[in-house]
């Protein structure tokens, strides 16, 4: 037992001392890839305006390109997370192995000194809002918008039934909803959705959300 948690206490301090020397890599007792912060200022070209693609209660979304050429959505966080480096790893563990075909995929993080950063795959068609009201309105046939109806419940389904334990999004709108090459829908941000406790069912006291997407009893 005193072998497990010594090579265990080794493991997280190995975590922080990679993350302090702003050092990318995988987490040694966790599937996660860590960016360095160096890294994801040459994938955005030091997050430059040209490159925001999108703006939200959880924070600035910019495009990046990282040097094997994949083209990724780096999502920096508004507000800095309270907790330590091992609390928000083992949080982003558990959502970087939340696998859905309607579901935006987690690759990584950035968490040196005070940054607080996730890196997605990047939707090539941008959000589901953008596409309803902008140029790409005309190839949206209803055949593609009942798909994007369809593959969107999907996704809710499977973080709100099919997951164990249960992710609640609690702010599911348009501009949540991303396309990517072939219009098909990917929810995004539910990694930042609070996850049940397993003494709460589906009904809670605390009330998020965006206001016209609440719940008629909310709004």
């Amino acid at each position: 037992m005193s072998r497990c948690c010594f090579g265990a206490l080794l493991s997280k301090k190995k975590d922080v001392t990679l993350l302090q020397q702003g050092q990318s890599g995988f987490s040694s007792d966790k599937n996660i890839r860590l960016f360095s912060y160096n890294e994801l200022i040459s994938a955005t070209n030091n997050f430059h305006r040209s490159n925001k693609i999108g703006r939200g209660g959880f924070g600035t979304v910019f495009k990046g390109t990282l040097k094997n050429g994949k083209q990724v959505a780096v999502k920096v966080l508004s507000a800095e997370s309270k907790q330590g480096i091992n609390e928000f790893l083992t949080e982003i563990d558990t959502i970087t192995n939340v696998h859905h075909p309607n579901l935006v995929e987690l690759l990584g993080c950035c968490v040196q000194e005070n940054h607080r950063i996730l890196i997605y795959d990047y939707a090539e068609n941008g959000s589901l809002d953008r596409a309803l009201l902008g140029s790409k309105m005309s190839q949206l046939d209803w055949s593609k918008r009942s798909a994007i109806c369809l593959g969107t419940a999907k996704g809710l389904m499977f973080l709100h039934d099919e997951l164990e334990p249960p992710i609640v999004h609690r702010d599911i709108k348009a501009s949540n909803v991303l396309l990517d090459e072939n219009f098909v829908p990917k929810i995004g941000d539910f990694g930042l959705a609070r996850l049940f406790p397993d003494d709460v069912t589906h009904i809670s006291t605390r009330v998020a959300g965006t206001v016209g997407y609440l719940a008629p009893e909310y709004a």
